[in-house]
């Protein structure tokens, strides 16, 4: 359903109500969400409906251009992460982000209102960022609807993943934590060592490779006044991962163990794109650590001719084959899949304690 990033793991798709949920498990074959959904029957129902199914909401904020993409990114992220366990991924979206026409009748069909969230009976959930449009984020049209998704999951979930900008949100509303801005976007791979021995670090090799893409960051010193555990941080790129435990397990993610190798290429190409139309007025520099010495020094050429006729027709001459540093090919650039297989037991083991009381 994605374009350009390839199929995610095996599963089985089917409508619930008006969302799309998917079977995420690493011994299921084919494409999920490479047909057209379908209900599942009664059988396979029952064989899904169990105790060692772990129901996860996936909250997917992201711009119509990346909507499709990042459902794709954290199927791989979880189908990788789940073994031999059934994981049931359900779709859910928040009012205030805008649509086009193109993505309005998609998120409509696919997408369930977050008012549906307690229908779903989840065990976790995995809320993702947003392009922000405003100065502060309190200021997002969104904003309301997002703070209500943290105090949900406060409240209903085992456990919460936020990524990146729904991360700083999440802290804000939470503790007042404001973001602070970065002289420059952090952008590129970022080798990150552990700060902690949180059992959700447990078979993680370092360094831990993470793309990072953001404008902003959560100073390190904060966020441990206000009760925040660093779990893994770089000496470059800051915090990366972080985690606080209060009623539910809320696990913090500044850079996107979801992306796929190609991904910061696509986003390069796109703010390359958003100069030359003139919606920016910096011209964006190379993600750090990624692309090889022959296609840094393409892209650097491109970048003088970018910036000496500014014309948006020049994209069309964007390389397109850039290959990315050996190191990043040789071992995967998304490392982080021991994190999320932990968070995925930690969710399991907690179900099945609640499970023994009631």
């Amino acid at each position: 359903m994605a374009v350009a990033e390839g199929a995610a793991g095996g599963g089985r798709i089917a409508a619930k109500g008006r969302a799309l949920f998917v079977v995420l498990n690493q011994n299921l074959q084919g494409d999920p969400l490479g047909g057209e959904p379908r209900r599942l029957d009664v059988g396979e129902r029952q064989a899904v409906d169990t105790l060692d199914t772990i129901e996860i909401g996936l909250v997917n904020n992201m711009p119509d251009s990346a909507l499709r993409v990042t459902e794709r990114q954290f199927m791989r992220l979880l189908t990788d992460a789940a073994g031999d366990r059934t994981v049931r991924l359900h779709f859910f979206s928040i009012p205030g982000i805008p649509r086009g026409t193109l993505e309005k009748p998609f998120s409509r069909a696919m997408y369930a209102d977050i008012s549906e969230l307690a229908a779903a009976k989840l065990d976790g959930l995995i809320v993702t960022g947003c392009e922000p449009r405003a100065e502060r984020l309190s200021d997002e049209p969104y904003w309301e609807s997002l703070t209500a998704v943290v105090d949900w999951a406060e409240r209903n979930t085992t456990s919460t993943l936020w990524s990146c900008l729904a991360a700083h949100a999440a802290v804000l509303h939470l503790d007042g934590v404001e973001r602070q801005r970065l002289d420059e976007k952090r952008f590129g791979v970022f080798e990150c060592e552990k700060a902690s021995d949180d059992p959700l670090l447990a078979g993680m090799r370092t360094p831990l490779r993470i793309s990072h893409s953001r404008w902003n960051e959560l100073p390190e010193a904060k966020l441990k006044a206000n009760g925040y555990t660093i779990l893994t941080r770089s000496e470059a790129a800051g915090v990366d991962i972080f985690v606080r435990r209060r009623r539910s397990l809320f696990l913090f993610f500044q850079g996107h163990p979801e992306y796929t190798p190609y991904s910061l290429m696509r986003e390069y190409r796109r703010d390359v794109g958003r100069y030359l139309r003139g919606e920016s007025t910096r011209y964006p520099n190379l993600p750090r650590d990624y692309f090889n010495q022959r296609t840094e020094e393409e892209l650097a050429a491109f970048a003088i001719k970018a910036v000496a006729e500014r014309d948006p027709r020049l994209l069309a001459e964007f390389p397109e084959d850039g290959a990315l540093r050996a190191k990043l090919i040789r071992r995967r650039l998304v490392s982080g899949g021991p994190v999320i297989s932990n968070w995925l037991s930690y969710v399991a083991s907690r179900k099945r304690e609640r499970a023994w009381v009631a």
